[in-house]
């Protein structure tokens, strides 16, 4: 019992680091429609359920909070509910399924816009520094309301991301063996 919630440990640490680190790499190169800030949270979830995956999500925008502003801390209610989405799902469908992947990641993409897109307006007007605020500033030349803008560019670029996000943990699992391993032996264990 104690290896394996030290494995859990170790992978969750895994997952923020990835979170942390593509996240970073991504938003410093300004790609819009893509993010890849909460791939290892959905790592996480897929791999050891929901609540493993809250942590990891959480624990993720702390980590950000202390290194890139505080500001990102209010933004952990996304990652945790994109945690539990996840988690959840992959509890009920099969998730080295692509079609599991495409639907999981449709969901996401509303679900954390809707999360996001008060707390984007509230603590930066609706401008963050990403790639997407040409999106919003477009919308906003358009005559949009300043939460419509925010809200139209964050379901756009999530739609992209987040697809792309399950779709790599999908290709991840399926692919490389120790994640197939863990698993089995995680629905085994959880039967």
């Amino acid at each position: 019992m104690k290896t394996r919630k030290t494995m859990i440990l170790t992978y969750s640490a895994m997952g923020i680091a990835l979170n942390v680190i593509l996240g970073t790499v991504v938003s410093s190169l300004k790609i819009p429609f893509l993010f890849l800030d909460t791939i290892g949270t959905v790592l996480i979830s897929v791999l050891f359920g929901p609540w493993w995956g809250v942590l990891t999500g959480g624990l993720t925008n702390v980590v950000l909070g202390a290194t890139t502003g505080a500001s990102a801390i209010f933004f952990g209610i996304v990652n945790i509910a994109i945690a539990l989405v996840v988690g959840f799902m992959s509890r009920k469908f099969d998730f080295t399924k692509w079609y599991i992947a495409i639907l999981t990641g449709l969901i996401l993409s509303v679900v954390a816009p809707l999360i996001g897109t008060p707390i984007a307006v509230a603590v930066y007007g609706g401008l963050n520094g990403s790639g997407m605020d040409l999106v919003v500033v477009w919308l906003r030349s358009a005559g949009e309301s300043i939460f419509a803008s925010t809200f139209l560019s964050r379901i756009a670029g999530n739609f992209v991301d987040k697809i792309i996000t399950c779709m790599l943990v999908t290709f991840m699992i399926s692919r490389l063996p120790n994640f197939s391993k863990i698993m089995e032996r995680e629905k085994r264990h959880a039967a």
